[in-house]
């Protein structure tokens, strides 16, 4: 992984991109995101049933391209990473691709030895050189970064222990509803913007926020610990940041304009914001959980996550213009700024 540096001031190199993208390039874009996903050979259980969930239910969107059959093309090596890159004679849209596969093997942390090879795999049959990898790495890499920012990386006592002997500290509701609130609110502005450093935020303020929920209940956690919670209540990392993509660029977001920085909320986004309702069920069912002393199984964790997933869904088509009008304003500084907590 090449050394951390900051994002440059000027942007990214400019390159001339094709009006739209066709359904073709769409799904070859996507497949790579899926080759990417597997590329650790990690993935457990959990991680792929979500990830073919996702695919799934893309699929059932209208005019939408058959993610649950590509999903399968991919697991079962029906379809190459090189006929998939064939695909893609744009070099903006070359770029882009490496750029979204080096979002995927990042949302879950560092690039592992498994997953550098795929990329190295991807650079070749993308034919891009590695002055152009190594910026794009380098512009994503205090992305990482930050993500390790957002909760210690071992807490303060053994595997999530109580600060303070007895029943956990009950903290104000008030006040940690209006927390979780907002953390669900800028997440949900966050996945309406079109650059990459929106999406790969929104992982790290979901940490951020079980971090401050455990807390608050007299519990220090850590990003292991938290990591695990999340995944438990049925939110995968990986699949995750697959949803939202899939969802952006299936919905016009990126078509026009893939992945980078051009401008602010495009009119394709209206009708999203599904992270909005994603983080404010996590939010609630992190704080039942730390608040009744951590006794939920797994399978309890998922189905009250899911039972307060419809709900939040609603809420959120209530607070769509507020996370519109925060999605305006938002940039990158802002974002790093809440997470490091400066």
């Amino acid at each position: 992984m090449p050394r951390s540096r900051q994002p440059r001031s000027n942007g990214p190199q400019t390159v001339t991109r094709k009006p739209e993208m066709t359904a073709e390039e769409q799904r070859s874009i996507l497949a790579i995101t899926l080759f990417a996903a597997f590329a650790d050979g990690a993935k457990d259980d959990r991680e792929r049933e979500e990830v073919r969930r996702i695919a799934e239910s893309l699929a059932s969107e209208p005019d939408s391209i058959d993610l649950a059959r590509l999903y399968q093309d991919v697991l079962l090596k029906r379809l190459s990473l090189a006929t998939a890159t064939a695909t893609l004679t744009d070099e903006g849209q070359r770029q882009f691709a490496y750029e979204m596969a080096v979002c995927v093997c990042e949302a879950d942390g560092r690039v592992t030895p498994a997953e550098r090879a795929f990329l190295d795999r991807l650079k070749a049959a993308l034919a891009l050189d590695s002055e152009r990898t190594e910026a794009i790495e380098g512009e994503l890499n205090p992305l990482v970064d930050l993500a390790e920012s957002a909760a210690p990386a071992r807490a303060a006592v053994d595997r999530a222990e109580p600060l303070l002997a007895g029943q956990p500290t009950i903290p104000a509701s008030a006040e940690l509803d209006k927390s979780i609130l907002n953390y669900a609110l800028l997440n949900g502005a966050l996945e309406l913007l079109p650059q990459s450093w929106a999406s790969m935020a929104i992982i790290p303020l979901q940490i951020k926020m079980v971090y401050g929920i455990g807390k608050a209940h007299g519990v220090e956690l850590d990003q292991g610990h938290i990591k695990e919670f999340i995944a438990a209540a049925g939110v995968g990392l990986t699949s995750q940041y697959l949803e939202q993509f899939g969802r952006k660029l299936l919905g016009g977001l990126l078509g026009k304009a893939a992945g980078k920085a051009f401008g602010k909320m495009g009119s394709a986004a209206t009708g999203m914001a599904f992270s909005f309702a994603t983080t404010y069920a996590l939010g609630q069912v992190a704080r039942r959980y730390y608040a009744g002393g951590r006794t939920m199984s797994s399978a309890l964790l998922r189905e009250t996550f899911n039972s307060l997933l419809g709900p939040a869904k609603q809420m959120q088509t209530q607070y769509l213009p507020q996370i519109q009008q925060k999605a305006n304003t938002l940039d990158m500084g802002q974002v790093m700024s809440i997470i490091k907590g400066t």
